[in-house]
């Protein structure tokens, strides 16, 4: 995880504690929970609403490569 060993663990936990607290500890435990809940959400919610157009994105691809390849030929 990270390379990080079982002694760096429990040196950022006591970091963390002498910062924060003991009370506040399970505050910030229930705001990270509820952040990364938010962001799955949000991230599952973006896949599934795709607002792009038809076409769209393979016409752009296309006139990239166009570009690319004209840009490769006129190097050489």
């Amino acid at each position: 995880m990270f390379g990080l060993g079982p002694w760096e663990l429990a040196i950022i936990l006591v970091i963390v504690v002498i910062l924060f607290g003991v009370g506040k500890l399970p505050e910030l435990g229930t705001g990270l929970g509820e952040g990364i809940k938010n962001f799955k959400k949000s991230y599952r919610d973006a896949k599934a609403l795709d607002v792009t157009p038809d076409g769209v994105s393979t016409e752009s691809a296309q006139q990239k490569e166009a570009a690319t390849s004209k840009a490769d030929t006129s190097k050489e």
